[in-house]
């Protein structure tokens, strides 16, 4: 009954294993994103956990895969068992294509309820109109990194809590040189700004981006013009788009050791909570705190909340065997001490409610601030579509010429963006 029921529902049929028996001596691939030695070689670690326990099944690596890869692969047939990705905008994608199979009758099978193992948040990432077709492994949630001995040198408490508050405590770090130019700059509120970007940031406001029926309302959305016309005045707090970029030119990349927080640059920064095993190792000096973002001053109840992300993981529908697929999805996804292992080895956030509850990185302080804030019942993320994160990329694309200057009326900009992200999901469905 069981094995029908992944056949009939899973995308299962001829040649997918969905009925194989559970010892079947068998090989399955994992196509995943990750590249940095550490983290290639936390995911074999995590491999070999899974083995320990499934002797019958080998699992195949395929490390530093791309998205348009994945997509490439599992469309000529010759794709991955198991994959996942970086990119939770894809989710949408995935599953309104059928890349990526409905994982909701292999859970049902399991007898695992998604509702009560997974945070809210994570749940909507990874489904699209319904369709289950992904499980979080590993989340992103962003916060503010602030340095301690530039706050106590400019007499400064603690870090922001609303919007104004930034801006004001921005002003008071800037540190100038002679001519006028950035020494220090307290925050760098530009969109190219490494990880403040449109997304990240105007998840604090609590946007809804789509209408019930998946239309655009970037325009019928209020917080959405609130934020530009905040970060515009931020800007030119701070002296301006041209004075900024100028300044950010001279920064180091952002994953090194030049990155301009570390380096001192900066007195303030948002950013993710891999950020702080970089710091520990290339920076270890950097006396430093973490703390929430901030939020609108009209919505001081939310502060703690942040943008989520992640990485996900799914079968592809071209997988051969599924139900050994299965076997190691669920337990990468669900087994607590296996996701602690990973999300220690890689400074990620665990996705299960089990995990959060017993992970070690709840004891670091500076680590501490992202799994409050991945746990927030205020924080969210940006919906899936069937195109993908293009509609994402629109966006951002207005919201650079908007800082420049170039933006115009933001109503009537809002307004076509809202007639072209609609245009362009039509076309992909």
């Amino acid at each position: 009954m069981a094995s029908a029921c992944a056949g009939d529902d899973g995308g299962s049929g001829s040649g997918t294993g969905a009925s194989e028996a559970p010892d079947k001596k068998v090989t399955i691939t994992f196509w995943h994103g990750w590249s940095a030695e550490s983290e290639t070689k936390a995911v074999k670690d995590l491999v070999a956990r899974f083995n320990a326990s499934h002797p019958n099944i080998t699992v195949k690596i395929v490390s530093n895969v791309t998205d348009d890869k994945i997509t490439q692969g599992i469309r000529s047939g010759k794709g991955p068992d198991v994959v996942s990705s970086f990119t939770t905008d894809n989710v949408g994608q995935f599953c309104s294509s059928g890349s990526w199979i409905d994982l909701a009758p292999w859970l049902a099978q399991s007898n695992i309820d998604p509702a009560t193992t997974f945070p809210k948040a994570v749940m909507d990432y990874t489904q699209f109109q319904g369709k289950r077709c992904a499980l979080p492994l590993l989340a992103d949630s962003y916060g503010l990194y602030y340095n301690k001995d530039m706050f106590a040198a400019a007499g400064i408490a603690g870090p922001p809590k609303t919007m104004s508050e930034l801006v004001e405590t921005a002003k008071k770090l800037n540190q100038l040189n002679g001519d006028g130019t950035f020494k220090v700059a307290g925050f760098l509120p530009t969109f190219h700004a490494y990880e403040f970007t449109p997304a990240h940031v105007l998840a604090q406001y609590g946007p809804t981006y789509q209408t019930p029926d998946g239309k655009s309302a970037l325009s019928k959305d209020p917080t959405v013009p609130q934020f530009l016309a905040w970060q515009k005045k931020f800007v030119e707090s701070q002296g301006g788009f041209d004075k900024l970029e100028k300044f950010r030119t001279t920064f180091g990349e952002e994953f090194s050791a030049e990155n301009p927080f570390m380096s001192g640059k900066l007195a303030m920064t948002m950013d993710g909570e891999w950020r702080t095993a970089m710091i520990a190792k290339d920076a270890p000096n950097l006396n430093y705190g973490t703390a929430p973002f901030p939020v609108p001053d009209d919505q001081l109840d939310k502060y703690g909340r942040s943008y989520l992300t992640g990485t996900t993981i799914g079968i592809a529908k071209s997988s051969h065997h599924q139900r050994a697929a299965w076997e190691f999805v669920k337990f990468v996804t669900t087994d607590s001490d296996a996701l602690n292992q990973l999300a220690g080895a890689i400074h990620n956030v665990p996705t299960t409610n089990a995990a959060l509850a017993a992970s070690p990185l709840a004891n670091d302080e500076h680590f501490k601030p992202f799994i409050d804030a991945f746990k927030h019942p205020a924080s969210n993320t940006t919906p899936a579509s069937p195109n993908g994160g293009k509609y994402q990329v629109t966006f951002q694309e207005f919201a650079y010429k908007w800082e420049a200057g170039g933006g115009g009326d933001p109503s009537k900009g809002l307004a076509d963006l809202d007639k072209q992200i609609d245009t362009d999901v039509a076309q992909v469905q």
